[in-house]
């Protein structure tokens, strides 16, 4: 009799253990089934906004379910980040994250409503970002060499723009002046919409940003291109030097986006979103309108990922530091 309960036991723990894990994949193959929130922490029109635009506006093609861009800006991105820690990990609600907002307020502010490494979990890169050092045409400098003669010769009278303190624009722009000595007023804004407008308006002169937001007005004459800041050329401006080739080694600045889910989200879900943003950005037309706007398509591993985040984190840690920024707000 023992044993008999106990095979019938067994039988019934085998039987719902098998219904609870088809159900689940039955689920993961069907995800999704409806439309997908991605909290993009930018006010449209901003760089990773527009990038992110170009890369889930053809996923509906696959999935047959929109992928809905929810702009949630504020706070160097504080506020779109924290809204995305606290939904449910479900798939149905992801973060198109970026430099400054994961990897360098950490370093910046004393406390924070979310852990980049604790409360997500990356799905993949998407891009790396050139950025461009860029001014208005009024500002008589066409080159580096001249803005860095200009600046010296009017110390503290040059006024650049940022995203804000702590974001990555405020940082690249410390860089260059840390390098170079120079002096210069910094405006720091609430987001990089409301800078580059100002900027498009002479109210600031200079900016160093994410290219993707200031393409267009680089192609129509309205802002100049002085210099990009990475390694090497930007595919996008292949005429315009390097911070490098203008004489400042150390002003070295890239900028990346990527796709992170809440901490908890399945990790069936997480490889099925890796796959198929990996097959986008395998796509000729989307690179190339990724590259028009001064982009590089990147698609990584959660794990890649994942590792560079963490490598960011203590990059970034150490520049804040040298621009005495640390856990200063």
């Amino acid at each position: 009799m023992k044993h008999l309960l106990l095979y019938r036991l067994t039988l019934s723990l085998a039987v719902a253990l098998f219904v609870t894990h088809a159900g689940a994949q039955g689920r993961v193959a069907d995800y999704p089934t409806r439309p997908i929130r991605v909290i993009v922490p930018q006010a449209a029109g901003a760089g990773s906004d527009i990038v992110v635009r170009a890369i889930v506006q053809r996923i509906p093609e696959t999935w047959g379910q929109a992928l809905v861009v929810d702009n949630r800006a504020g706070a160097n991105g504080i506020i779109g980040i924290e809204l995305a820690a606290q939904a449910k990990p479900d798939g149905y609600t992801l973060l198109y994250g970026y430099t400054s907002a994961l990897t360098i307020n950490p370093s910046v502010y004393k406390s924070l409503p979310y852990n980049t490494l604790r409360d997500f979990a990356p799905v993949t890169q998407t891009v790396a970002n050139t950025i461009a050092l860029v001014t208005h045409p009024s500002l008589p400098a066409r080159n580096v060499k001249e803005l860095v003669a200009l600046t010296r010769a009017r110390p503290g009278e040059i006024y650049y723009g940022s995203a804000g303190v702590g974001n990555q624009t405020h940082l690249a722009a410390e860089l260059f002046l840390v390098e170079s000595g120079l002096r210069m007023l910094h405006v720091p804004y609430k987001g990089s919409t409301a800078a580059i407008t100002d900027l498009l308006r002479g109210q600031v002169v200079l900016m160093f940003t994410p290219s993707a937001a200031v393409t267009p007005h680089i192609r129509s004459g309205k802002l100049r291109l002085l210099a990009t800041c990475g390694a090497q050329r930007a595919t996008a401006f292949p005429e315009a030097p390097t911070m490098v080739e203008s004489g400042f080694p150390r002003t070295i600045a890239t900028g990346w986006g990527g796709l992170l889910a809440p901490a908890g989200t399945s990790s069936d879900i997480i490889q099925k979103l890796n796959r198929e943003f990996a097959r986008q950005l395998a796509s000729p037309g989307l690179r190339e309108r990724l590259n028009s706007l001064g982009s590089d398509a990147v698609p990584t591993t959660p794990e890649e990922f994942g590792a560079l985040l963490k490598s960011e984190i203590n990059k970034w840690e150490a520049v804040v530091k040298a621009a005495r920024l640390y856990h200063t707000q």
